[in-house]
């Protein structure tokens, strides 16, 4: 398999399994009266992402998530050609979940779709502001478009724990246009969808430049 298809079949099998286990994990909290509850569903969240940093972080850089593939780009430690074939990926890997999961629970009606419990303003954003911070911790234990040594994945898992943990309640912690727009295509949920797919690109594009500036050091570009 030639190495650029690696990496998109990296991309698509990895955010396949942040969007089945994570929302996978709200569906079955609905289904189970509350058996998972918030902190197990956050928890869910953070240990599947930081599993796939292992997993695959080494062929594509586990970026599992189209706003971290921007911010990549932004940050130069991505080369532009692979933004599209990263984010087609990512896509295909979320709504290949979400269909599994509709066909596991034929009568739920969200899927664990992301819904704002406040204004729209507010979670815009939370949006926004928690995307941009776990950009920040992506590039900084990332070597090129790549997460470094066993660091990356707790790091980057537990960042997602505990955003989702804190912020969940209000805004869905998405921080992932693909986590939100494939489990509410297919359960037909598109009540303040926008805010999941604009919110995180701006977060994660607002954090390459201050990042760049705060450390000024040279990071390799993957090739």
């Amino acid at each position: 398999m030639a190495e650029p298809m690696r990496k998109y079949v990296a991309e698509a099998a990895g955010t396949f399994a942040v969007v089945f286990a994570g929302t996978g994990a709200i569906v079955i909290n609905d289904v189970s009266n509350g058996t998972i509850t918030h902190v197990g569903i956050a928890s869910t969240f953070g240990l599947v992402v930081m599993a796939m940093i292992y997993a695959v972080g080494e062929v594509s850089g586990a970026h599992l998530n189209p706003a971290v593939t921007v911010g990549f780009i932004l940050a130069r430690r991505l080369p532009v050609r692979y933004a599209l074939p990263y984010i087609l990926s990512q896509l295909a890997g979320a709504f290949t979940a979400s269909g599994v999961l509709r066909f596991l629970f034929p009568s739920h009606r969200t899927l664990g779709a992301t819904v704002p419990a406040g204004s729209d303003l507010q979670s815009f954003v939370l949006e926004a502001i928690l995307t941009a911070i776990l950009m920040f911790v992506i590039l900084s234990v990332s070597s090129g478009a790549k997460e470094k040594g066993l660091i990356a994945g707790i790091a980057v898992g537990g960042v997602i724990a505990f955003e989702a943990m804190f912020a969940g309640p209000i805004c869905g912690a998405s921080m992932n246009p693909a986590r939100s727009l494939a489990p509410a295509v297919v359960s037909g949920q598109f009540r303040s969808l926008w805010i999941y797919l604009i919110a995180p690109i701006i977060g994660a594009a607002s954090c390459a430049p201050w990042h760049g500036w705060m450390f000024r050091g040279p990071h390799p570009r993957t090739r």
